[in-house]
């Protein structure tokens, strides 16, 4: 070949380029690769021409020299494919490029296996990714060249280059030269850097692959013929693969057989074997390269205006790098996490999901060392700041973007678990859109009236949306959901802003963050706090309106919820009255609840209230009743299929489990799970039955998991199932026509056992649970119960908590009147209250809060006040229970404290003013 003509023709390429600025990727000048850089200070096109053609044939010729073209019966005696050249170092390549482009020396046809490619049409190289400034490196080839005209140098390569005492026989280790890594490659490097203990090689190979995005995607690439698993279990290649990977025979070299797309387990194998390599020798330089990783990736997606790198390149630089063992160490998390973290808000949401995807299907084992390291981040800088009022929590960029990557590991946190398909889903509750025509027609009067629809279409989040997901159908998610909850910073948040800016349009304001639009991080505490704080707001605004209609004469003010009842018929008369008021107008169940018990002097700030709540649940929830049904094993309540009650009275009871959320107010009540679930939209499934009936769980459970052949002979079951009402007598149901002539068989039993947990679960209760649902969400369909809560959650918001620890409420207990923590009575209080029964602390919480449950997040969140009330007495102790408030008088001696308080908690039922 006539390298003159090459040159030409390059130079014709480089015009090409110039004419066509969307041909080739725009990179700074300052930022050329093989160590070449174009002459800024001419403006010459004709020089800027011939450097590009030089740098592109210099490049040739030092990767013919060190790789080779090829060609396995190449003569060429300046290529390393012939045999004739002898073994040469990147820095002697280097040089002898340079002497062989002064002297025209003879180019191959072919390119070499390891060269980078030029665009088709334009014979140019491209290099491999912009560079960044900054802290950003711009790894190139070896610059100790001093024949190398205008060459610019890489301070960070430089300080690890090694001198010529250093050299190494390049049979045994063979530089990357910007090529991709490979496993074998890094444990030939760990090897060589444990046996010298001179970290420089290993050392320039990390940071030329972790600087530069594009080298990084290809590294680890799956070999053509590999499965996920095929090489799963291999801690070290052998000598042959070791051979293998140093030969320069390119039909042997690991790198020119390797198919496309990421070997996760490779690349886990690789950086378990670097783990063996003291850290102090490579983990300063790897920050260093991870940081630029980050900002290269940023300035590729955000900034660039041509891509040099698709999608699955960019994804797969993430996989690469969040697979580094040592990224929860201080370096990383003070540096190269929170860039990684901004690089990926980056991510357009397709690529999040493949992100998410291949999370969930190669990087099981690494999910919580991803997260454990992300909940590291997070909460050291949540303690280690002060925020203050103009500088919130929302406000700090790493928290926030860190949340939004573990929101990426949380989708796949499901996928990698247990999933169930997505279409076992209720049928959606439409409630009719209840207007105020006054307060419409007042609007553009009053705009005090506006607030008071505050109904916002739900909010979907795009990558759920992408990955076609939802946390309903998450069955067993591969780490518990708990392991994402975050208290540092769920304690630490201002929750009334965080709300404000979920209200808030993000995309049109300010860019707000709100936390509860990633509810995954909070503790259900937190998010009850924001919920209380919606529902709150809601019950202002009815209010201000009643309040507006009362000023223009248009309807008497009604500013509250009120229902008035008696002891006696509790039941008949709240039903009654939620009955008129669900007819005639459902806004009105938004308004704040207020209970009258019909002779009594109690005035509701939420004790009577609690009270009221808790005889409904009593009764109503009793067999006796006959609208459930209570199953003895599992101590839960169910729907009663033969019930004579109408419709309307399950709707009625689901308007009361709706008020008794939306007015904070825990219940007595033993829903099995699979209720929560359904009222969140997800139908029951044969896994619901575990704690609906765990003896017909287990037994179907071992018909699914028997192998035998003449399981039909063993179970002897037919498609007719029997089961027993209220009254004990026997019901039979064909789950299919003809049901009692279709036998269970090893094909058909998984048939069998679906349709049997959809009959017992969800149709042979539809009717009576299709009114419960739409009671309740006639009250809570405004709020955001369903984006922020999981079924888990909501039992939790509705129960309460069953953690029954006193001593955390001695701790979070306040005192007034007198009394502090080492007063006398108090000690002995609380001695006397840690030996009660658990029985007796129930009745003690009934006895000072209005019910005998803990609330969401324990009893560290119930805040008690003792308070004195007067020296020693024959008095009972009392309580308001509106404000949590125990009035204690200063009794003599223990003794009698003791006498006085258990009479008190087990007598107690009435209010009256004190």
């Amino acid at each position: 070949m006539n390298s003159k003509s090459e040159t030409d023709e390059a130079s014709r390429g480089n015009e090409a380029s110039s004419s066509n600025n969307e041909s080739t990727p725009s990179i700074p000048k300052s930022h050329s690769v093989a160590g070449l850089c174009a002459d800024t200070s001419s403006n010459k096109t004709k020089d800027i021409m011939k450097r590009a053609a030089a740098k592109q044939l210099i490049e040739r010729y030092f990767y013919q020299l060190l790789d080779g073209c090829g060609n396995p019966e190449c003569d060429n005696q300046y290529c390393a494919s012939s045999g004739e050249a002898r073994n040469l170092t990147p820095n002697e390549a280097a040089a002898e490029a340079i002497k062989l482009f002064y002297t025209e020396a003879r180019l191959c046809d072919s390119l070499p296996s390891k060269m980078p490619r030029t665009d088709p049409s334009i014979n140019i190289v491209c290099p491999p990714t912009p560079c960044v400034t900054g802290t950003a490196m711009n790894i190139v080839m070896e610059d100790n060249i001093s024949d190398f005209p205008s060459c610019s140098s890489s301070r960070f390569m430089d300080k690890f280059k090694p001198d010529s005492s250093q050299q190494m026989d390049s049979k045994n280790i063979r530089h990357n030269n910007g090529a991709p890594l490979t496993e074998e490659r890094i444990y030939q490097l760990c090897d060589e850097c444990l046996q010298s203990k001179k970290p420089q090689y290993l050392i320039r190979a990390l940071a030329e692959a972790f600087t530069q995005p594009a080298v990084l995607a290809r590294c680890f690439q799956r070999k053509l013929g590999d499965t996920d698993n095929s090489s799963e279990g291999k801690n070290k290649p052998d000598k042959e693969s070791k051979a293998m990977c140093s030969s320069s025979d390119p039909d042997k070299d690991v790198d020119s057989v390797t198919g496309p797309g990421l070997d996760v387990a490779s690349c886990r194998r690789a950086f378990q074997y670097l783990a063996k390599v003291p850290s102090e020798y490579y983990s300063s330089a790897l920050v260093t390269a991870l940081s630029t990783l980050a900002e290269n990736l940023i300035v590729e997606m955000k900034l660039s205006k041509t891509k040099t790198l698709t999608l699955d390149d960019t994804v797969n630089c993430f996989v690469i790098a969040f697979e580094v063992p040592d990224l929860g160490c201080s370096r990383y998390l003070d540096i190269a996490l929170p860039l990684l973290c901004v690089a990926a808000e980056n991510l357009p949401v397709i690529a999040q999901a493949k992100l998410a995807r291949i999370w969930a299907q190669y990087c099981k084992d690494s999910l919580r060392h991803i997260l454990e390291t992300l909940q590291q981040l997070i909460t050291l800088r949540v303690i280690s700041t002060n925020y203050v009022r103009n500088f919130q929590l929302q406000d700090d960029h790493t928290v926030t973007m860190a949340t939004k990557i573990m929101k990426i590991l949380y989708y796949a946190n499901m996928l990698a678990g247990v999933m169930e398909p997505s279409t076992l889903r209720e049928e959606p509750v439409v409630i009719a859109s209840q207007l105020d025509p006054l307060g419409d027609a007042l609007d553009h009067l009053y705009p005090l009236s506006s607030i008071k629809n505050l109904k916002q279409a739900p909010y979907e989040d795009p990558l759920a949306i992408e990955l076609g997901i939802n946390v309903l159908d998450a069955r067993k998610p591969y780490l518990p959901f708990e392991e994402f909850y975050n208290e540092p910073l769920s304690d630490t948040i201002e929750m009334d802003i965080d709300l404000a800016n979920c209200k808030t349009d993000v995309d049109d304001i300010g860019n707000k963050f709100s936390f509860l639009k990633y509810p995954f991080i909070l503790t259900a505490a937190t998010k009850s706090l924001g919920l209380y704080y919606e529902n709150r707001i809601r019950m202002y605004s009815e209010r201000r309106v009643s309040l507006l209609h009362a000023v223009v004469g248009a309807a008497p003010p009604m500013p509250f919820l009120r229902l008035k009842v008696r002891r006696s018929h509790i039941i008949d008369d709240a039903l009654v009255e939620l009955e008129m008021i669900a007819m005639e107008r459902a806004l009105d169940l938004k308004k704040q609840l207020v209970v009258e018990f019909e002779g009594e002097q109690g005035i509701d700030e939420g004790g009577v209230s609690k009270e009221f709540f808790q005889l409904v649940v009593e009764q109503i929830f009793n067999p006796d009743y006959g609208m459930f049904t209570q199953r003895p094993d599992e101590l839960t309540v169910w729907f009663n299929p033969t019930s004579f009650e109408t419709e309307a009275q399950f709707t009625l009871i689901g308007i009361v489990l709706g008020l008794a959320i939306y007015n904070n107010i825990i219940l007595a009540v033993n829903f099995p799970m699979v209720v929560y679930r359904k009222l969140m939209g997800k139908k029951g499934s044969f896994e619901d039955l575990a704690d609906w009936n765990a003896t017909l769980y287990n037994g179907l459970k071992d018909m699914l998991e028997y192998t035998g052949s003449d399981l039909e002979e063993v179970y002897y079951q037919t498609f007719r199932i029997c089961y027993t009402d209220v009254f004990g007598n026997n019901i039979f149901h064909d789950l299919k026509e003809n049901g009692d002539d279709i036998f269970v068989t090893q094909e058909n039993k998984r048939e069998f056992i679906d349709l049997y947990a959809d009959f017992l679960l969800n149709k042979s209760v539809e009717t009576q649970f299709k009114a419960f649902r739409r009671g309740f969400v006639m009250v809570t369909d405004e709020s955001q119960l369903g984006m922020l809560f999981r079924p888990e959650e909501v039992e939790t918001l509705v129960c309460g908590s069953k953690n029954f620890d006193f001593n955390e409420l001695e701790k979070s207990t306040e005192y007034d009147g007198g009394y502090t923590a080492e007063s006398q009575t108090i000690k002995d209080f609380w001695s006397i209250v840690h030996s009660l029964s658990l029985e007796d602390k129930r009745k003690l919480l009934q006895f000072t809060t209005g019910s005998d449950r803990v609330p969401v997040g324990g009893l560290s969140h119930l805040k008690l006040v003792i308070a004195r009330n007067g020296p020693d007495c024959a008095r009972l102790p009392t309580a308001h229970t509106c404000f949590n408030v125990l009035l204690l008088p200063e009794y003599e001696n223990k003794e009698k404290l003791e006498d006085r308080l258990m009479k008190a908690i087990s007598y107690s039922k009435g209010f009256g003013i004190i």
